[in-house]
């Protein structure tokens, strides 16, 4: 095999920030001086420091003042979580692109959000953006590992202008595993029929005012495609520590919490023609075989809260993220594969290995992100009024320097030629840096016993530029871009209740999606009008709501990437559509059944969105947008028994999609996706005072179709797999 050849970001001078200083440093530094402050909004997660929540539990998400959703442990524990997508696709508006079939690069949506790279939501973990870059460059090449999350909350109505920047489409915030009230710990192992072992393992505990947690997941996975011509494996392995102390009193609490992780997996951008596709979904190309996507990222978070009275808390948080990544794969597989769909015999001899090629170009696509800042907020209840006022300032930024290495086919292998390493310029040598102000102010207002309304105010500051350099020393600059926006938003909703049962909540709020850095100059942000209503209904065991939701852009804005171009075929930067418009209906229902010895719980959810363009300079209206499903359904039935065995069915169903804007206006096949329906089934038993064991089969009916065509090519969801596994508690 030919050697693979990595290349660092030493290779290119890092230039010294030169942005402007806010003036929330001084407010910052003030209250680091005075050690008061903390996350929390409310006196009550004082108490729940140890993984700070938005929602906080299922029935706070129903009683909210706008939509929302909350994944408890139960659920990610049932299901044997591996995949972020899987267990996503259970919640009522949110949209799943996979790309690799293992959830190794979650890309998610939130109504009005498309998915890509799930750059166009705030996702945050503890309450702390993750997202590497999300100012300068959104796009989410990081995420946790979905093993060790405790719990997933979704926000998508407007009190979501607590959080931000994505305030379009919500926000989805992950729960780290808290630590426990006494020492004890968990263990569990699963391994699959594909050839995966995964271990996630934990222990910690509280003394006195003290606390501590040790958290680690190891993956190991072969994957599920084979390469032409290859011994080499498409899989992965991963490896994840967290680590926390704390310490409280009766009026403070501190949290510490660090978190490191690796990844190396044989990943590419490649999909298949059509035709190879239908032949063999698993099957991958040969001249994928080095592909590789190589990474580690690091987490430092603290936080402190101090009480101040029964109505009054503070809150400082710090918080500092490093992610570095290079996905060393081929350049020209969309040109192949398109060629090779539209019937050209060379490009398929040369996807086959049949045919000996030179030339073929691999880049290192080498990234380095720096992201940090800190955020203070405070909360006051005041009457019927419960505050929450705060700013962050935050910095981030995207280093690249992506050498391109040369390789020759010969007798279907490949053979290393040369590398540009030493002449690397221009959009593969660029730095592109953020900085950002925000200030919020919320207020849910108890007006009457039966009437609370949210009332939401966001600002956000942005100040992006970007520079790219003449060659690796980078002493010459051979293109400046610079923006600089400021945009107000504000937010109003409200739930009232009608009777002891039923209620309706209505909400309005502007959203906005930052640009990327290196867009052109002068270009605004994405920026739309929210609206929202619904009714909610509860009564003993059952619970349903419907919500119809309409989001009206007035700029509707792509982020551009390689493995999403934009409209305009632009893979760098940020292109607006214009005006565009999104409307649906989100629906969930659930229901708890008694049978003798047997409780039989079942939820349901479905999604009906409808997306197209209205007005543009660029493009015509009346587009569909990509990547927006019309319908996406789900079912989990549960049949728990009361000696401990329990057994789940989870059936998801997602419509077929746009790949590119317009698609309605096309007679393409290669313009969308195919419809997709699957279901999982997991069987438990608890043993007394002992392990648990589990089985669990996903996608029981063997269908893959094509659920995606980005990066480049037709891609399969991952086909039957069984896993077995135990949970020991000790």
């Amino acid at each position: 095999m030919a050697i693979l050849k990595v290349y660092n970001m030493a290779n290119g001078i890092r230039k010294p920030r030169n942005f402007k200083f806010k003036p929330i440093v001084s407010v910052v530094t003030l209250a680091l001086g005075t050690v008061y402050g903390s996350q929390a909004v409310a006196e009550e997660d004082v108490k729940s420091l140890d993984s700070v929540t938005v929602i906080g539990s299922e029935q706070a998400a129903r009683e909210l003042p706008g939509s929302a959703y909350y994944i408890d442990n139960d659920q990610l524990t049932t299901e044997a979580t591996t995949d972020i997508h899987q267990v996503l696709k259970t919640v009522p508006g949110i949209y799943i692109l996979e790309e690799d079939g293992l959830g190794l690069r979650p890309n998610i949506g939130i109504r009005a959000a498309a998915p890509e790279r799930s750059q166009n939501i705030t996702l945050m973990e503890d309450g702390v953006m993750i997202a590497p870059a999300p100012y300068s460059n959104p796009a989410a090449y990081y995420f946790p590992t979905a093993m060790r999350l405790h719990s997933i909350e979704v926000l998508k109505g407007a009190p979501l202008l607590r959080y931000g920047p994505q305030t379009i489409g919500g926000v989805v915030n992950l729960v780290s595993t808290p630590i426990p009230e006494s020492n004890r710990g968990r263990a569990m192992f699963m391994l699959s029929d594909e050839g995966s072992f995964d271990t996630h393992a934990y222990y910690g505990g509280k003394e006195g005012g003290f606390g501590y947690l040790l958290e680690t997941v190891q993956r190991n996975n072969e994957g599920f495609k084979d390469i032409d011509r290859s011994g080499q494996d498409s899989g992965f392995e991963i490896q994840d520590y967290v680590g926390k102390l704390s310490w409280e009193d009766e009026r403070n609490k501190v949290l510490f919490k660090f978190q490191r992780s690796f990844e190396d997996s044989n990943e590419t951008y490649a999909g298949l023609t059509d035709t190879d596709f239908r032949n063999d979904e698993n099957r991958r190309y040969g001249l994928t075989e080095i592909d590789n996507m190589d990474n580690d990222h690091t987490g430092l978070n603290l936080t402190h809260n101090f009480k101040w009275s029964d109505t009054f808390n503070s809150t400082v948080t710090l918080y500092h993220n490093e992610f570095k990544r290079n996905w060393f794969k081929y350049n020209n597989n969309i040109k192949l594969i398109d060629q090779a769909n539209a019937g050209d015999a060379n490009a398929q001899a040369i996807l086959d290995g049949s045919q000996d090629v030179t030339g073929l170009q691999y880049k290192n696509n080498n990234r380095e992100y720096d992201s940090y800042g800190a955020q203070l907020n405070f909360n006051w209840l005041v009457g019927a009024h419960d505050l929450n006022f705060g700013v962050r300032q935050h910095f981030d930024e995207t280093d690249r320097f992506q050498p391109v290495d040369t390789y020759d086919q010969i007798n279907g292998q490949l053979v290393f030629q040369s590398s540009d390493a030493d002449t690397v310029s221009g959009g593969d040598n660029r730095l592109e840096e953020a900085q950002a102000l925000s200030m919020w102010i919320t207020d849910n207002f108890q007006v009457t016993e039966k009437l609370l309304v949210n009332l939401s105010l966001r600002m956000e500051d942005v100040e992006s530029k970007a520079r790219r350099y003449g060659e690796p020393a980078r002493s010459s600059v051979t293109r400046r871009v610079e923006n600089d926006y400021q945009e107000f938003l504000p937010g109003i909703s409200a739930t009232y209740d009608l009777t002891e049962n039923w209620q309706v909540l209505a909400g309005y709020h502007e959203g906005m999606v930052p640009i990327s850095a290196n867009a052109e100059d002068g270009t605004d942000p994405g920026l739309s009008d929210n609206y929202e209503f619904g009714v909610r209904f509860n009564q003993g065991t059952f619970y349903s709501e419907a919500i119809a939701f309409y989001s009206d852009f007035s700029n509707f804005v792509e982020q551009c990437s390689v493995a999403s171009n934009c409209s305009n075929g632009a893979d760098s930067g940020s292109f607006s559509l214009g005006g565009a418009e999104v409307k649906g209906l989100e629906f969930q229902a659930g229901k708890l059944f008694s049978a003798g010895n047997f409780m039989i719980p079942v939820d349901i959810t479905y999604t009906y969105t409808d997306g197209e363009t209205t007005s543009g300079d660029e493009l015509d209206s009346g587009l569909e947008l990509q990547n927006i499903p019309e319908n996406m359904f789900s079912a989990r039935v549960g049949l728990e028994h009361s000696s401990g065995w329990n057994n789940y069915a989870v059936a998801k169903y997602i419509d077929e999609t746009c790949v590119d804007v317009g698609c309605n206006k096309s007679d393409s096949r290669f313009d969308r996706t195919d419809g997709l329906f699957t279901m999982d089934l997991i069987s438990r038993y608890q043993f007394v005072d002992g392990p648990e064991v589990f089985l669990k089969v996903e996608n029981v009916f063997d269908r893959q179709e094509i659920v995606a065509r980005q990066p480049f090519g037709a891609r399969p969801n991952i086909d039957r797999t069984v896993y077995a596994g135990v949970i020991i508690d000790f």
